[in-house]
């Protein structure tokens, strides 16, 4: 059985634990004001819409170029959905046709390359056990950049949220704090694209943050359980990983696995909290129903 302990002090896998951790606090915190916002599928319209950036930079330029593409596709996408969605035909619809059509260009972009089917993997599921120093740098930079954005606006992203028209009327600059916010998301995605990938960064803004959202209700007692969730899972999902390749002899992607370990728990937290909800239900009418059969009781007495 493979001991985490010992894996950790191997340089790959602490480079690779690294990686996970920087990108659980950008996550948490971005993840959260993206939720409250409500901005899920928006997020998965931008995503995939950096996905052809990341294929034509990993073919000119190989792994080097994954960061320069994607922030260069990020940055298009970011501006074109923002500008959609505040002149209202941003719809569910519009980003689905982006999402679609944006990802497609990306298959058929990488179709063309000589190694198909393993460039794409490595672009779908990223390379989290070839995290490189300088990948931990552009990580933190990119990682950092984004939590920086949220945190100099988390007001203002908490009034947008709880009553957008309400920001607009007392003169608050929304359609700016939205920018600023779908460019913290982005960063996040650029910072995803080398280790997580494309396809799997999603769910480390997601998955947490609803799971947070299960058990709490205060705004940084979510940011805070995300963050823990993030960042356990993460390990969890990497240690799963090798555990699957060297001791199952399993080979599958540790980015993949992360997210199974993440929507794993989801579905766990789900199910609790559904039959919590239900032996509370219960309870109520138990309650209820034995005040209705003593109350007639307690009358006789009386009289």
């Amino acid at each position: 059985m493979t001991d985490l302990s010992i894996l950790l002090q191997l340089p790959f896998v602490q480079s690779a634990a690294i990686a996970i951790i920087v990108l659980a606090v950008a996550s948490a915190i971005v993840g959260t004001a993206l939720a409250l916002r409500g901005l899920e599928f928006l997020s998965d319209g931008l995503v995939h819409s950096v996905f052809p950036g990341v294929v034509i930079g990993f073919i000119a330029a190989g792994t080097d170029g994954v960061y320069v593409g994607a922030g260069i596709a990020a940055l298009l996408a970011t501006v074109a959905l923002t500008i959609a969605t505040s002149r209202g035909i941003g719809s569910d619809a519009t980003i689905a046709v982006v999402l679609a059509g944006a990802f497609s260009l990306g298959i058929v972009i990488v179709s063309r390359s000589v190694d198909y089917a393993s460039g794409l993997e490595h672009l779908l599921f990223g390379q989290l056990l070839t995290v490189s120093s300088g990948d931990i740098v552009a990580i933190c930079v990119l990682g950092g950049a984004a939590i920086l954005l949220v945190l100099a606006t988390w007001k203002e992203q908490l009034i947008i949220s709880f009553d957008r028209k309400q920001a607009q009327a007392s003169g608050l600059r929304v359609l700016a704090y939205e920018l600023v916010l779908n460019i913290a998301i982005a960063l996040v995605v650029v910072a995803a694209a080398r280790a997580v990938g494309n396809l799997l960064v999603l769910a480390l803004l997601i998955v947490p943050v609803a799971v947070a959202r299960l058990l709490v209700r205060r705004v940084w007692a979510i940011v805070a359980v995300s963050l823990l969730v993030s960042v356990g899972c993460g390990l969890v999902g990497l240690w799963a990983g090798l555990w699957l390749s060297l001791d199952a002899g399993i080979q599958a992607s540790p980015s993949a696995v992360l997210v199974l370990v993440l929507v794993a728990l989801y579905l766990v937290v789900v199910a609790a909290t559904r039959l919590a909800a239900l032996g509370s239900s219960r309870r109520g009418r138990g309650r209820a129903t034995a005040t209705r059969v003593a109350t007639p009781a307690r009358a006789e007495v009386v009289s």
